[in-house]
């Protein structure tokens, strides 16, 4: 199997590492470079393509931040060890007096850094539960999850996509709680590449159902089972425009998962499922679109698809968005899954826009060659 230089450099490094005992690992924790200047230097050296050298700066990261972490461990234990400290108990409140009145400096600096790190409250003034949290501070999901951006810039999926589980495992840990979701996207990502459709489908399904960090789910107008059936029948019933004048929905985070499901759900024949995630994707892509107009034109009201474009079409930073988002080619195998379950009606709507615009590329051009959405005779997987 090949293994690029980063990851032989990385591996090199591991091994040397690996070589050092922990006592002396910690004692270096302590002299050198705080493990947070170490990750942010690594990402400076990921985006200047300096692959081998941001791995081994994020692997030090990764290794000062469980060091310094596991010092703090030692230092609290070996406090509460003593004769003097053992009869506390579990009482933090009790315990914190004793390291004030014994001058215990090392088991203050650790309660005051873990304590700067979370809430007080956060351990219910449990001696043990400190341990338990200073033990879970030693993962580092942020720099897994670089490690893991770096070894996919090397083509490594197997390493890549370990990383961003290991980052996933740890999530409860990040700095910025919905990054999470990014994470869950490399994964999925990885599987399509691979072509595993089924851990693809799962996880795509996971990003939009899911909870996110407040506890609510990802999609919440998703969530609602009556609330998409009554956009599928006005959809139904009295056509694109009049959906896309009644609802909106700019829920950013999910929209490449109703589309990567679309696009999947549509090429495998389950086309009931497939319109109604591309009906959320391609809600989602207009309501970011005409939002942007509202935001320079306040009188601005949605009447066509075609209205639309005149305006869209003329500003590059949403010619930019629908091509990132794969605006004419969501509207294609939207109204391909909204004909093969019987709405005809939507289904020509959008297909006569496709055929109409010049700036569809090769799914205007497909609209133009046929008078009615068709299926591919042949499986076109994401």
């Amino acid at each position: 199997m090949r293994i690029s230089t980063a990851v032989s450099c990385l591996l090199c490094a591991l091994l040397l590492l690996c070589a050092i005992p922990a006592s002396a690992q910690i004692e270096r924790a302590q002299t050198e470079r705080p493990w947070w200047y170490r990750f942010e230097e690594g990402k400076l050296l990921f985006r200047s393509g300096a692959y081998g050298n941001a791995l081994i700066a994020f692997e030090d990261a990764r290794r000062s931040r469980r060091a310094l972490f596991t010092r703090m461990e030692q230092d609290l234990i070996r406090m509460l060890s003593t004769p003097e400290a053992r009869p506390l108990g579990d009482s933090l409140y009790f315990i914190e007096q004793f390291i004030a009145i014994r001058n215990e400096t090392a088991a203050a600096a650790a309660l005051d850094y873990l304590f700067h790190r979370v809430p007080r409250a956060s351990v219910g003034g449990s001696a043990n539960r400190v341990l338990e949290e200073i033990d879970r501070q030693k993962s580092f999901p942020e720099a897994e999850f670089w490690m893991g951006e770096t070894f996919m810039a090397e083509g490594e999926l197997a390493l890549a996509l370990l990383q961003y589980q290991r980052a996933w495992e740890s999530r409860g840990l990040l700095q910025t709680p919905a990054f999470e979701v990014e994470i869950l996207y490399r994964i999925t990502h990885i599987h399509q590449m691979r072509q595993e459709y089924m851990e693809m489908e799962r996880l795509a399904t996971e990003i939009i159902t899911g909870a996110g960090p407040a506890g609510q789910p990802r999609d919440d107008l998703w969530a609602s089972a009556l609330l998409r059936a009554a956009m599928i029948r006005l959809l139904e019933t009295e056509g694109v425009n009049r959906f896309i004048s009644l609802y909106r929905h700019n829920n950013l985070v999910t929209e490449p998962a109703h589309r990567l499901l679309g696009f999947f759900l549509n090429s495998t024949r389950r086309d009931i499922s497939a319109a109604e995630h591309l009906m959320f994707a391609f809600l989602i892509q207009n309501t970011v679109i005409i939002d942007y107009v509202l935001r320079r034109h306040f009188d601005f009201t949605f009447t066509t698809l075609e209205d639309l474009m005149d305006y869209a079409l003329t500003r590059p930073a949403l010619v930019d968005f629908m091509e990132e988002t794969e605006y004419f080619r969501t509207a294609f195998y939207f109204s391909t899954s909204l004909y093969a379950t019987g709405r005809t009606i939507p289904a020509m709507e959008i297909w006569s826009f496709l055929a109409g615009n010049a700036h569809a590329g090769i799914w205007g051009e497909r609209a133009r060659l046929n008078p009615a959405p068709y299926l591919e005779p042949a499986i076109e997987l994401p």
